[in-house]
């Protein structure tokens, strides 16, 4: 029941832009999927203040290209193709600024979770976290698709545009490296 009323909201989302009726598709769009692109993007960027930043980027983005929509994918994974790929872009851009890799740059605001007022996570949750920075990018991707958000292989590999059975591997070797990092470090 829930995927179908997702499913009908998006086809209501587009017949609206289809009809021209813009901004009442985008308010629609907006109202149904902030919460689900704040915390995708919250996961990856990691500070409040900067997925709050992203994630408006996001949907100026995704205002500006919605009459290049396809339907050959499904809205969210569009949606979420997006959040990922701007994600990613701040992270880099970051990174940059400072001179430091993605990598360096993601431990460095891991380590700063825990002065982050609206970080309320317990200390498992951050050596969770810390675990996860530690993975390389696309395995820490996949892993946050699909442990927070629960996707499936398949919507993952039409969001990152790779195979299933890559996708599966890739899981797979995350899940190991996170046990692994949460065994030494206690």
């Amino acid at each position: 029941m829930f995927k179908i009323f997702w499913l009908d909201k998006d086809q209501e989302i587009i017949d609206l832009i289809v009809s021209q009726q813009i901004d009442k598709g985008f308010k629609l769009l907006v109202g149904s999927y902030h919460q689900k692109v704040y915390w995708q993007v919250r996961r990856m960027v990691l500070i409040h203040e900067d997925a709050d930043d992203v994630t408006q980027n996001i949907f100026i983005k995704i205002f500006q290209h919605l009459k290049d929509f396809r339907s050959e994918a499904k809205l969210s994974s569009w949606i979420y193709r997006i959040a990922y790929n701007e994600s990613i872009n701040f992270i880099q851009k970051r990174a940059k600024e400072i001179h430091q890799s993605a990598e360096d740059y993601t431990l460095g605001v891991v380590d700063q979770l825990e002065d982050d007022q609206y970080y309320s996570g317990e200390e498992i949750d951050l050596k969770l976290q810390k675990a996860i920075a530690q993975l390389p990018e696309k395995q820490r991707v996949i892993f946050m698709l699909k442990y927070y958000d629960e996707m499936k292989y398949e919507e993952i590999s039409s969001i990152l545009d790779t195979s299933v059975g890559g996708l599966k591997a890739s899981y797979h070797h995350a899940v190991k490296k996170i046990e692994q990092f949460i065994k030494e470090s206690d």
